[in-house]
């Protein structure tokens, strides 16, 4: 089941149990005179005299076909998980997150509210039209009439509301249920008339332009079948209460209207006993008790009413029933009913929405309640906020609707709801169906509401609400993700596409995170995976210690801003672990295909932690900002990585089997690196603006501790020169220049390295390579080298003099010095552990005090020069 059950924490959490409603005091009461209001009694012939019997049926039918799917999808995702307050705020931003969930929830609060204020003013008109002084045929001249005098009536509507619904919501479902008991008495009295009342005439007037009084002759014929069938048909025309021609459009947005009601039950989730039970049952039972009553009364009205007395008075039940009053009471009940549940409504999703702090301090009061659980801040609040009400309505169904269309496909195993009545074809219609009505009813407004939800969505994302809810989208990501990792076919990688995916090993990332940020761009969109080997024996443990490592790490690669996966591994050897990490890091065709290591060393680290103000700002750990951290915050980060190494303290890692890891990976067809000095690298972290116009890189494709070595096109210095390509792409070196230095003995009897420079240079055209070619003669470099019978040797392993190695290194450095990174040839390693030191030794005295360095054996084809 869904993790529905934790109650959102703040302030406000009532002391007291406040569920105590049941199916039928919460849900059914509620939502069935939500979706009567004032639309029953006073645009019945509105809707009937202007479209006709068969088309107000049809539109009855095509709203109640539109609902009912987003009842399906509010029925399945309230029977997955307990549901807390807020009602469908809860239920959209449990399954979409806090983004969707907070934007939608305001705008149905919104929605809510203006609704309040129009269900308001039109118990105000009805009230004036009987009892104000210009009152119609049954009236009272009591009441006086005018603008502030409709502004006094509606206040004192809202504080009766209020009073109401500050009390609780147990007294407003009592309050509703004697509402509905009325309403109830109205509509019996509606069809009872029908056949007492005998037929009649009436002469209706209208203010028409110029002052003049318009009459119009209307029956009341009773049952009759000519009746019938005159009003079969559609007959729209002017509308005499905003003088315009209503159309099919404009008539069924006003009917539309009557079903907007169907989340009144819903929203009443905090106050329900069993809200996984009462909600479906309540609201499908709620739905089809109105839409019979519906039907039953368009089929009544269109039977006994001529046409003109349809359309030319809204009013007519009044005159056609037994005792007027009936349905007087019946408007006046329907309209408070839905005014009070408007606002109960709007003040459960005001306060579900403070208690989560998606809004930070503006709605924070709104979180208050009373000992009772009442949200009585809340309540105030819609009191002072009350074709807009319809379009939010219907884009917070539609967001329902794509909840549960994003935990179908999500295919989730914990999605399971009880309610087996949908599927994603349900939803998918549910979406289009209200997206259709949004802008059938009105464009702009439409229009406006999308643009508001956009903004409403920037807002809370950049205010990044982390939440512990659980995110929909990562289960789709995922289910996506798999789907794609299979077609990734390893068969048919072909070089032209090739991009390197990194495996990077980390020891201590208070010391290596240089080398993380640079390598986060050397990786050219490809797989980056921080890699890491906890020494021990899971036989010799209680249980796995890398399980409860993998959030500390997760939130270094937030801090760090790099774009990486983390891949722990338990092993007797930091060897063997990497062994591990090389063949099951990754899945089908996103697996490493290159190998980075930190150099071995016996340099002093820094502390990257003390430099970083990531890491040292206090502030940064407090979660300001209300998010979740995934119970790491900066002093637990900060305390599970181990200070740095000291010079004195023992190593985990010999350098035979640091030499040995090299050598596995070359074994098993990795890419090698080697990183020295990237703690003196600057402007990589994610805040910097470095553009790389002032920097350079160096690249020295030539084996030099195998001088005998002339092949500037062996597999190596290709994978050498890409790597440099790549990292020359990236954001922050794309303007810098890239040297590539070419080795010659200038000396020397043999001229070829002329020629070598010209194929070199066509080289780089085909390949698309933009550098400059340093021509670099080391003629007094190679007379160091250390020689067995004259012949430059060609074996890796040799015993190199450390004349050749101090030679070579102040070449490096009288070349290379001010560049920002250096690119060289890592010789293969050795075949024997013992030679693993004299390996290491002359690596270190070649690079030594070089500056960022990165050592490169290369075993991949990587470069292509055809289309």
């Amino acid at each position: 089941m869904a993790d529905f059950s934790q109650p959102p924490p703040g302030s406000g959490t009532p002391n007291k149990d406040p569920r105590k409603l049941n199916t039928f005091f919460g849900v059914m009461v509620p939502t069935i005179l939500s979706m009567f209001s004032i639309v029953l009694f006073l645009r019945t012939g509105f809707v009937v005299g202007h479209a006709g019997l068969l088309q107000g049926l049809l539109m009855v039918i095509v709203a109640y076909t539109i609902i009912s799917l987003t009842v399906l999808s509010i029925c399945a995702i309230s029977t997955n998980g307990a549901i807390q307050g807020g009602g469908a705020y809860y239920m959209i931003s449990r399954s979409l997150g806090p983004e969707f969930g907070g934007g939608i929830g305001l705008m149905f609060f919104l929605a809510k509210v203006f609704a309040c204020g129009e269900y308001v003013l039109g118990l105000v008109e009805a009230i004036l039209d009987v009892f104000g002084s210009d009152p119609g045929k049954f009236g009272v001249r009591v009441l006086p009439q005018g603008y502030w005098y409709t502004v006094l009536y509606s206040s004192g509507v809202l504080l009766l509301c209020l009073l109401v619904c500050l009390v609780g919501a147990h007294i407003y479902s009592r309050t509703a249920f004697v509402i509905l008991l009325v309403v109830t008495v109205s509509l019996l009295s509606i069809f009872i008339s029908s056949v007492a009342v005998k037929p009649r005439d009436f002469v209706i007037t209208h203010q028409g332009p110029g002052n003049q009084t318009l009459r119009y002759n209307a029956s009341y014929t009773g049952f009759s079948a000519a009746t019938l069938k005159s009003n079969l048909g559609p007959g729209y025309s002017l509308d005499y209460s905003t003088n315009s021609v209503m159309s099919f459009a404009t008539v069924f947005a006003v009917m539309f209207t009557s079903c907007t009601g169907i989340m009144a039950g819903a929203n009443m989730s905090g106050e329900l006993k069993t809200p996984s039970v009462s909600i479906p049952k309540g609201t499908i039972v709620a739905v089809l008790y109105t839409f019979t009553v519906y039907v039953l009364v368009f089929i009544l009205v269109s039977a006994t009413c001529d046409r003109t007395l349809l359309i030319q008075d809204y009013g007519f039940l009044q005159r056609i029933n037994i005792w007027p009053p009936f349905v007087t009471v019946g408007i006046y009940c329907a309209s408070l009913s839905a005014a009070m549940c408007a606002m109960i409504g709007a003040s459960r999703i005001l306060h579900a929405l403070a208690l989560d702090h998606l809004f930070g301090l503006p709605l924070a009061p709104a979180a208050i309640t009373s000992s009772s659980g009442n949200p009585w801040v809340a309540v105030a609040a819609s009191l002072l906020l009350a074709s807009l009400v319809t379009v939010f309505y219907l884009l917070a169904y539609a967001a329902v609707d794509l909840a549960c269309l994003a935990l179908e496909w999500a295919s989730a195993p914990n999605f399971r709801p009880t309610f087996q009545l949908f599927s994603w074809h349900t939803c998918l219609l549910g979406i289009l169906s209200c997206l259709v009505m949004m802008f059938v009813i009105n464009p702009v407004y439409s229009s406006g509401s999308i643009v508001l939800l956009l903004l409403l969505l920037l807002f809370l994302h950049y205010r990044s609400p982390t939440s512990s809810w659980g995110y929909i989208s990562q289960a789709l990501i995922f289910h996506q993700v798999r789907k794609y990792l299979l077609m990734l076919d390893v068969r048919k990688d072909h070089v032209k596409f090739w991009r390197p995916q990194v495996l990077l090993m980390v020891a201590n990332p208070r010391s290596s995170s240089q080398l993380i940020l640079f390598v986060n761009q050397l990786k050219k969109g490809g797989l980056y995976v921080l890699g890491h080997v906890q020494l021990g024996d899971l036989d010799t443990l209680p249980s796995d210690p890398v399980q409860q490592q993998y959030n500390f790490w997760l939130s270094l690669v937030d801090k760090l801003g790099v774009k990486a996966f983390v891949d722990l591994t338990l092993s007797p050897s930091v060897r063997q672990g990497t062994q591990h990490l090389l063949r099951i890091t990754g899945l089908g065709g996103m697996k490493p295909n290159t190998l980075i290591l930190g150099f071995y060393d016996s340099c002093t680290p820094e502390d990257f932690f003390l430099q970083d103000t990531a890491f040292c700002d206090s502030s940064i750990g407090q979660n300001s900002d209300g998010e979740y951290n995934f119970g790491v915050d900066l002093p637990s980060l900060q305390a599970h990585f181990p200070p740095v190494r000291h010079v004195e303290s023992p190593r985990w890692l010999s350098p035979e089997e640091y030499v040995g890891i090299i050598s596995d990976a070359v074994k098993m067809s990795k890419n090698v690196c080697l990183g020295r000095y990237f703690f003196q690298l600057e402007g990589e972290g994610k805040d910097s603006k470095v553009d790389g116009s002032e920097r350079t890189i160096d690249v020295w494709p030539l084996n030099l501790l195998q001088p005998g070595s002339r092949d500037y096109q062996d597999v190596c210095s290709l994978f050498l020169l890409q790597m440099a390509c790549v990292l020359n792409m990236s954001n922050k070196w794309r303007h810098a220049r890239m040297r590539i230095f070419l080795n010659v003995e200038t000396e020397s009897s043999d001229q070829g390295w002329v020629v070598n420079e010209e194929t070199f240079r066509e080289l780089l055209k085909k390949l698309r390579i933009r550098a400059s070619i340093k021509i670099v003669p080391w003629d007094s470099v190679v007379q160091h080298h250390a020689k067995s019978d004259g012949v430059p040797s060609s074996e890796p392993t040799q015993a190199l003099s450390e004349g050749f190695l101090s030679a070579v290194n102040c070449m490096l450095t009288e070349h290379s010095s001010q560049a920002a990174v250096r690119f060289l040839y890592l010789p293969r390693p050795p075949a024997h552990r013992s030679q693993s030191q004299q390996y290491l030794a002359q690596l270190e005295a070649v690079t030594y005090g070089l500056g960022p360095t990165l050592l490169i054996h290369g075993v991949t084809p990587v470069t292509y020069t055809d289309l």
